[in-house]
């Protein structure tokens, strides 16, 4: 009986962490068009405002929660040291990310997606020692063919697609790896970077360099919202990593980078090349080829 009450927890767990790990990704792949409204302020300024008032909607979660495990934490030299290289590479994507989308880079930043999942895959295999079938060794050729294309599409080197990638599949590692509950990892994360933003805050509105001060009252509201905009899908994310493979993490990823190209196809109207559609239909082909895989091991 505790052998079948394990088994249907973890299978139970694996589900759960399926559903957590496709919202936050979904959530993700809309993001472009949020962050589109803040086209004409500084990247780094938003990045201020996005760490400042993340952390400060953390801390009221936590309040209202009252969950305080993460000072357990704090007290711990290793769960702090983890937890501070894990906010700072998170701290360079949301950089990279922004600066990328508001700099009319939406496409480089959904190859960078689109790589993502090839390198947490890569991750999985050499620190994890993840296993993979001989149906999702297939499923992973095919969506390295599908990224070549897309690569060799581009043109030129994608610099912010390489650096958006490597940084979110480090961040996954690192959350595999360090096992922390949810809510006091994010809080810990965005904890450090606080003060580092608090005080560039600080010297840009003494110096009057800040482009925030221009926006109108409705901008400073949105930017409010960039606290749970943030915090929501990474609090989702940190759910489902922790509950499934890192390869499979990996997998669902393309639905973010999907997203983004939907959108800079029939919002933005960028172009959307022969080469695209190949691509495109190969990695959702790999995408189901590998989901299907998946339910099956666990059926």
């Amino acid at each position: 009986m505790d052998l079948n009450n394990g088994s249907k927890k973890n299978r139970d767990d694996f589900y759960s962490g399926i559903i957590y790990t496709l919202l936050s990704f979904i959530i993700w792949g809309f993001l472009p068009i949020y962050w589109k409204l803040f086209k004409n302020v500084n990247a780094f300024d938003i990045l201020i405002y996005r760490i400042i008032w993340s952390f400060i909607f953390l801390i009221l979660m936590v309040i209202i929660l009252k969950k305080f495990i993460f000072l357990k934490l704090l007290c711990n030299f290793k769960s702090f040291f983890s937890l501070l290289i894990s906010g700072f590479v998170i701290g360079i994507n949301w950089f990279l990310f922004i600066y990328a989308i508001n700099t009319d880079h939406v496409v480089e930043t959904s190859l960078g997606y689109y790589i993502n999942p090839l390198i947490s895959i890569f991750f999985g295999l050499i620190f994890l020692k993840e296993k993979l079938t001989k149906l999702q060794w297939l499923a992973l050729f095919i969506a390295f063919i599908a990224v070549f294309f897309l690569t060799v599409n581009y043109g030129k080197f994608p610099w912010f697609a390489v650096l958006i990638s490597i940084s979110f599949a480090t961040y996954g590692l690192l959350k595999k790896i360090f096992k922390y509950e949810s809510l006091a990892g994010l809080t810990i994360e965005t904890m450090v970077l606080f003060p580092i933003a608090l005080i560039f805050l600080i010297f840009s509105l003494k110096t009057n360099t800040s482009s925030i001060t221009r926006l109108s009252p409705f901008f400073h509201f949105l930017l409010i919202l960039s606290g749970i905009v943030t915090v929501v899908p990474l609090a989702l994310f940190a759910m489902g990593a922790k509950r499934i493979p890192l390869s499979s993490v990996g997998f669902i990823q393309y639905i973010a980078p999907t997203l983004m190209l939907l959108q800079g196809i029939f919002i933005y109207h960028e172009d959307f090349s022969n080469i695209h559609l190949i691509s495109f239909s190969l990695i959702w082909s790999a995408l189901i080829l590998y989901t299907l895989t998946l339910f099956k091991r666990r059926t």
